[in-house]
């Protein structure tokens, strides 16, 4: 029998030595698919980068709206800070940077409520890229107000006569929303000042709120105690899609920001895991959520909601705390349903107004915080 030739032995062996054909083409197929994800974003926010002092698109302005450090544009920051991080080109970068210049990197006026410290998540994200460690001295001396000073209240949502923003526990994370606007960015500042203290404060709350606002019979989130025993007409209760999708995108940002392997993160990391199953039983077959998680009946789109669970599902998918078979087709149609909000004129529609539950939504409303979540999703989607 004949020895075969070094030639014959290089050729036999070639296919060992390269890529499967079936993964060399779904790499070429995913490459484009990527690009696109970041296209549709970056044509998002460059529409919405045009109109940030226009509010007239709005339905329910308000001078919190027009507030360029308040949470409402917070979210928007929050979104191109991940477009940035994606790819995206570098005016979605240069854009973040003269904002936080703009604001001479202040936060918003509220020392201790949530909603006021999301804009740090921007400018703690713009310290790292070109703005230098000065971008985050306002932010730290509020934080360490607040350590030195931290807030004595349970976290029971008691509206007074003087009106919802005079609730005492808003100076506690006691509403779920919190869970995305505040922690991200305690856990970012021990990161970068190497003060440990800040997580510690921004653990110890988080596990507060989600020992009394979580409901593990459903593993959903409570928006606050308001709600704990309301019930809808067929006495089910009532989960705003909004309010826990702030929780999971929150989830999404928190994690990366604990030491691998401690309990936190392996703690929280299992929440992430089980709330997402219950998102994906209640994602509707044309891939949105509906504003009350567990009454899909005749509910409109909505896309805020749907924004953050894709994002939030996406990642979890290219993290690898999610089974790829199983969710990755979840986000895809969060995706497609995203794709679908947006309206001829450019914006993103189908966005429910500043609530705390569940309403009716219509195709043309838009919002800051809306598209932050899109530009979100769209960053989690051209990783995936």
């Amino acid at each position: 029998m004949k020895k075969p030739t070094a030639l014959a032995i290089m050729l036999l062996a070639l296919p060992l030595l390269l890529p499967p054909v079936t993964a060399v083409a779904a790499e070429a197929a995913q490459a484009p698919a990527a690009k696109a994800a970041i296209d549709t974003g970056v044509a998002l926010a460059r529409w919405q980068l045009a109109r940030m002092n226009d509010t007239s698109l709005i339905p329910r302005a308000t001078a919190g709206t027009r507030n360029p450090r308040g949470w409402e544009q917070a979210v928007f920051w929050i979104g191109m800070t991940e477009l940035a991080e994606a790819g995206a080109p570098v005016d979605i970068k240069k854009a973040i940077l003269d904002l936080g210049a703009a604001n001479a990197w202040k936060p918003a006026d509220r020392p201790y409520h949530a909603d006021d410290h999301a804009i740090a998540q921007a400018y703690l994200w713009a310290a790292k890229h070109g703005a230098g460690p000065g971008a985050i001295e306002p932010t730290r001396r509020v934080f360490d107000h607040v350590l030195a000073n931290p807030a004595r209240v349970n976290l029971a949502f008691y509206v007074p006569p003087t009106g919802y923003n005079d609730a005492e526990c808003l100076t506690r994370w006691c509403w779920c929303d919190a869970l995305f606007m505040s922690p991200p960015a305690f856990l970012e500042m021990a990161r970068q000042t190497g003060d440990d203290r800040y997580r510690a404060f921004a653990l110890r709350e988080f596990w507060a709120t989600t020992d009394f606002l979580y409901d593990p019979a459903e593993s959903l989130y409570y928006r606050d105690s308001r709600f704990f025993e309301r019930r809808d007409e067929k006495q089910r209760k009532m989960f705003w899609s909004r309010g826990n999708g702030w929780v999971l995108a929150g989830l999404a940002r928190i994690i990366p920001l604990l030491e691998p392997g401690s309990d936190d993160r392996l703690r929280i990391e299992a929440l992430f895991k089980e709330m997402a199953r219950k998102i994906k039983v209640t994602q509707k077959p044309d891939g949105y959520w509906p504003p009350s998680l567990l009454a899909p009946e005749n509910s409109p789109p909505e896309s805020s909601g749907t924004a953050f669970y894709t994002y939030a599902i996406a990642w979890g998918v290219q993290q690898g705390l999610l089974e790829r078979r199983e969710y990755e087709p979840v986000a895809r149609r969060g995706w497609a349903a995203l794709t679908l909000s947006l309206q001829p004129d450019g914006r993103l529609g189908w966005v429910q107004q500043v609530s705390d539950r569940p309403e009716q939504v219509e195709p043309q409303d838009t919002q800051y915080y809306g598209v932050g979540a899109f530009l979100l999703a769209a960053a989690a989607m051209s990783r995936l």
